[in-house]
């Protein structure tokens, strides 16, 4: 599959491993214990299945909290602020890696604006929630289908 984005040929992994304490779902990058394992024996579509089951989950979890008003300001920001992610990532990946480094009060010159029932979240609170909402739906995505079928 030569058509694949090169950055869905490298490992997920954010240097927060938990599955070396026995979690099944790793609360760095999402990924399932067994793919952080088997991660380099597997070919270029293994990986990028994975990347795209993690991307529609965030995608789910980004956009229900956060929305683009400006993929122009976005990427202007995520330069400025030399935040590095792939060009043809999604745009949830994106903001994920983005509203680490801006401000308080900065979202809107980063072309981010949030949902109404997020409003009130400080950048902190919108960073936990973030990560929080997006290990339980990995969690939930590995019960329904890695436990259902053993």
């Amino acid at each position: 599959m030569s058509d694949l984005p090169d950055y869905r040929c490298t490992t997920p992994c954010v240097g927060l491993c938990s599955t070396v304490y026995g979690d099944l779902v790793c609360r760095g990058c999402k990924r399932f214990s067994h793919e952080v394992i088997d991660w380099n024996r597997y070919d270029a579509p293994e990986k990028a299945a994975v990347w795209q089951r993690l991307e529609q989950l965030l995608e789910q979890v980004v956009i229900a909290r956060v929305e683009v008003i400006s993929v122009v300001a976005l990427r202007a920001a995520l330069e400025r602020l030399q935040v590095k992610v792939p060009a043809d990532a999604s745009l949830a990946l994106h903001v994920l890696r983005l509203i680490p480094r801006v401000e308080e009060g900065g979202l809107p010159a980063c072309g981010l604006r949030l949902r109404s029932h997020c409003a009130t979240l400080s950048l902190k609170q919108l960073r936990d929630e973030l990560d929080s909402a997006y290990f339980e739906l990995s969690c939930a995505y590995h019960e329904r289908r890695i436990e259902a079928v053993r």
